[in-house]
């Protein structure tokens, strides 16, 4: 008799082996893109030089970092009600955004020259990620999973996306509130609309990556994956972008250094929300939204999953108050994992859906 097929076979890769397979198929791509626009890849404003340059400074950085966050007893607490192989990761310190992000914010503005439009973007990475911190900072002062309420957690990412909107709207040219189509020479006007839907961009990129972050290396590789394409994409019109979006990449792979399973440490909202809210502050910035739109595929696939879970639930709640789930459990990943998959085949397979997102934004991207 035939042997059943598990999911957890077909993908014999250890986590190091996936993440350095990440980060030299990520850097060979920046020298590739480098040389089709002619940029050469140890200049300042290319893919290559600030993806190399915060991948290793961000590397090293872990290694002094993290033993300060064990130190500080910031390790993670694990929800019970997940996948039971998550609980050994208890007590793994969180917050490791505290290192990886800096770095790159840093490297950029240097690179760029300090260009406005790059110190705005980190202004608004580094805000999300203040956000972040201080939920990681709750739920371990607390010692839950709770951190800081979910309202509050909205009105300060709703205030600091209405303060970038705002300078937006004054040192930004008009036509900024039409959404370009990158494969027709059109765009849709959408004059004052445009703002309300900068700021859904805005919170819901952030929570989006932030729920996509729930495994080993998951929400950091697929990210750099998305941010490389974007600094790609918006080269030819905003050089410093494409030099941020590359430093943030990069300091994303060197992220996964510690973070590639089984992980050292985890980047915890620190990290996850100052991600998302670099990514749609970009994509905003250089009317972007299409392009951004597909590469966040993933991460809008779990945000999908987690609210058909919790609408699902409300829907078939019965006299008991009790309801079913449409899945095992949300985000997807989690389903995955209980469905038989082993953290790295779920990992590998995101991965590489990034990479053909990625791959279908370039192929239409009007360079």
């Amino acid at each position: 008799m035939d042997a059943k097929l598990s999911p957890n076979q077909g993908l014999n890769i250890s986590g190091i082996g996936l993440a350095s397979s990440l980060a030299a198929g990520l850097g060979i791509v920046a020298v590739i893109l480098d040389w089709l626009a002619n940029r050469t890849p140890w200049q300042s404003t290319s893919l290559t030089l600030p993806l190399l340059l915060c991948a290793i400074t961000s590397a090293v950085a872990g290694y002094f970092v993290i033993p300060v966050l064990q130190a500080l007893k910031t390790g993670q607490i694990i929800r019970e009600d997940g996948p039971q192989a998550h609980l050994k990761k208890a007590g793994t310190p969180t917050m490791g955004g505290i290192f990886f992000i800096p770095v790159a914010v840093v490297v950029a503005c240097v690179l760029s020259n300090f260009s406005t439009d790059v110190l705005a973007v980190s202004a608004l990475t580094l805000s999300y990620g203040f956000i972040g911190w201080i939920d990681d900072w709750q739920i371990l002062r607390r010692k839950s999973n709770k951190g800081i309420s979910p309202r509050m957690k909205l009105a300060l990412q709703i205030g600091f996306a209405a303060a970038f909107c705002l300078w937006l709207m004054f040192n930004q040219p008009t036509n900024i509130t039409s959404i370009a189509l990158p494969w027709v020479s059109f765009a849709i006007p959408l004059g004052f609309l445009f703002w309300p839907l900068a700021g859904f961009v805005l919170v819901a990129e952030s929570n989006a990556t932030n729920l996509t972050d729930g495994i080993d290396g998951l929400a950091g590789g697929t990210v750099a994956i998305a941010l490389l394409a974007l600094g790609a994409i918006v080269a030819p019109t905003a050089p410093g972008l494409m030099i941020f979006c590359a430093a943030l990449s990069g300091s994303c792979l060197g992220f996964l250094a510690h973070n590639r399973n089984p992980a050292r440490v985890f980047m915890g909202d620190t990290g996850s929300l100052a991600l998302g809210g670099a990514l749609a502050a970009v994509a905003l910035l250089t009317n972007s939204l299409v392009a951004l739109f597909i590469l966040s595929g993933i991460f809008f696939v779990e945000t999908l999953s987690v609210m058909a879970q919790v609408t699902y639930y409300k829907a078939t709640k019965g006299p008991d108050g009790k309801g079913k789930r449409l899945f095992k459990m949300a985000p997807l990943h989690h389903h995955l994992e209980l469905s038989g998959w082993s953290e790295l085949q779920v990992v590998g397979t995101f991965y590489a859906i990034a990479a053909i997102l990625a791959a279908l934004c370039l192929a239409i991207a009007p360079f």
